[in-house]
């Protein structure tokens, strides 16, 4: 019997009203606003991390040619939402932010693309940071940077980074077919070191380092936008050592935004999510062979399904969680206009797709709570408030952020997981975790890039439905596997590497 079939028998009551979210944007102390002109109509990321320790997560917002925010969580375990403004340096033209430790040192730090030359903050802890740029040796380019994914090669004591450049904001003849080329930075001594270009580029808006083979060789897959490249350009994958483009799989063309990835079909690899203008496009991962998902799959939200706008939706940032904790992941999407393009919906609400015991999507934003009709860029679906459902925070264009807490009812057990290893690479990026029940195996890999514009370093969460007796183990970078150990229900495990 497979594992949703297993699932449907054992709890078919679970969360049977279905999700349920309500809207707590009152308890940022700004309304903020990813405001700017053309050279922001992408972008609007929010990364999603801890960096006070009291495993509540913090939120930083990319402003655009307003100042991107570092907002401090106060919210009451279980309760309202609640923010306080944070200190970070000043910083416009700020695009997005992806956390990561990057020395090592068990703070997390910030790399921040922007429209002009990216920044990396260093974390000090108690959600102090300061700028690193110099310190660390990041190269410098006066570019238009809007994806980023970062590893750890072996042995290595930095991470490898890659960055993506959209259009060429100096090309005289663009910004049709007028790409930029992208950057692989690898790791140097105490920082950053060798750059290598990733040319011709096809626009990049999103870019996951993944092992998608599950053969211990992480890959660079790279989504691209048609809108600009126009002609001649696809979805990419790379191999990192040596950097390689991949050949031998069935290109891809599409208004590539955002992208994402989780195992869906319980036999540990990836699928791939990639958000778009009109159909968004799952892919089935059959071995390192990517295969697209029928229609009948529910997952390609192609028009508004509230609003009475009948025109093809814009997809941005995709991102999959349990949102009601049955154990099967659910799929969000942001959604908005780029601007007034008159071919798209302008009344494109945020789609929320939960995942059913056959697994197949079906729509719920409207019944949700959800479907509001801002320009939704950047976006984490994430636990806020501790309480062990994902709530979801969303950055709009030229309209204020909102943020939503999940207050489903009947919602199943769930566990939280944290892997953490001594030394370079303290929180194990490249390892997966999986967990088994009677109803099977989830597998979840940490990684660092993916959505659109900002991505999360936090706990990997895993619905459980009815059960309450789970094991999980980590399979560590590199390969070694560690011993399965008995699940907490309720709470988020720090599983420390021997």
């Amino acid at each position: 019997m497979s594992r949703a079939a297993v699932l449907l028998a054992l709890v078919p009551s679970l969360a049977a009203a279905g999700p349920a979210f309500v809207d707590d944007s009152a308890g940022l102390p700004s309304q903020h606003v990813y405001s700017g002109g053309w050279e922001h109509f992408v972008g609007g990321g929010v990364a999603a991390f801890d960096c006070n320790g009291d495993d509540l997560p913090e939120l930083f917002a990319a402003g655009g040619t307003s100042p991107a925010e570092l907002f401090v969580n106060r919210s009451e375990r279980g309760g309202a939402l609640r923010f306080e403004r944070g200190a970070v340096p000043e910083m416009t033209g700020v695009t997005g932010a992806y956390p990561l430790d990057a020395d090592s040192d068990g703070n997390l730090d910030l790399f921040v693309l922007r429209v002009g030359p990216n920044r990396v903050l260093r974390g000090l802890g108690d959600c102090r940071f300061e700028d690193a740029t110099e310190a660390w040796g990041l190269p410098q380019r006066d570019a238009w940077s809007t994806a980023f994914a970062a590893t750890w090669e072996p042995g290595q004591g930095w991470p490898t980074v890659f960055v993506g450049n959209y259009v060429d904001r100096f090309d005289p003849d663009g910004p049709f077919e007028a790409c930029d080329s992208s950057e692989l930075i690898r790791p140097g001594e105490g920082g950053f070191g060798k750059v290598e270009t990733i040319e011709p580029g096809w626009c990049t808006l999103s870019a996951l380092i993944s092992d998608w083979q599950r053969s211990g060789t992480p890959e660079l897959r790279l989504s691209n936008d048609r809108h600009y490249y126009v002609k001649g350009g696809y979805e990419q994958m790379f191999r990192l050592s040596p950097l390689e483009e991949r050949t031998d799989w069935a290109k891809v063309s599409l208004w590539g935004m955002g992208i994402a990835s989780r195992d869906l079909t319980g036999d540990g690899l990836p699928e791939v999510m990639m958000t778009s203008m009109g159909d968004q496009l799952l892919q089935f991962n059959r071995g390192g062979k990517f295969e697209d998902a029928p229609y009948a799959q529910g997952t390609t939200a192609h028009r508004p399904y509230t609003g009475g706008d009948g025109r093809p939706s814009t997809g941005w940032h995709a991102e999959f969680g349990d949102v009601d904790n049955d154990g099967r992941a659910d799929l969000f999407i942001s959604k908005g206009n780029v601007d007034q393009m008159p071919g798209m919906a302008m009344d494109d609400p945020n789609s929320l797709l939960m995942q059913g015991a056959d697994g197949t999507f079906t729509e719920t934003g409207e019944t949700a709570g959800i479907a509001t009709m801002e320009r939704s860029r950047g976006a984490a679906l994430a636990d806020l408030n501790g309480d062990g459902l994902l709530d979801l925070a969303v950055v709009n264009r030229r309209a204020p952020m909102e943020l939503w807490r999940n207050v489903t009812e009947g919602a199943g057990h769930w566990v939280g997981a944290l892997p953490l290893q001594s030394g370079a690479n303290r929180d194990a990026v490249g390892a997966w975790v999986e967990l088994r029940d009677a109803s099977g195996v989830q597998a979840q890999e940490v990684t660092i890039g993916g959505g659109h514009a900002g991505g999360s370093a936090l706990p990997l969460h895993f619905g459980l439905g009815a059960e309450t007796e789970a094991q999980l183990r980590v399979i560590w970078p590199g390969g070694e596997a560690g011993d399965w150990q008995p699940v907490r229900p309720g709470e988020v495990m720090r599983v420390e590497r021997p």
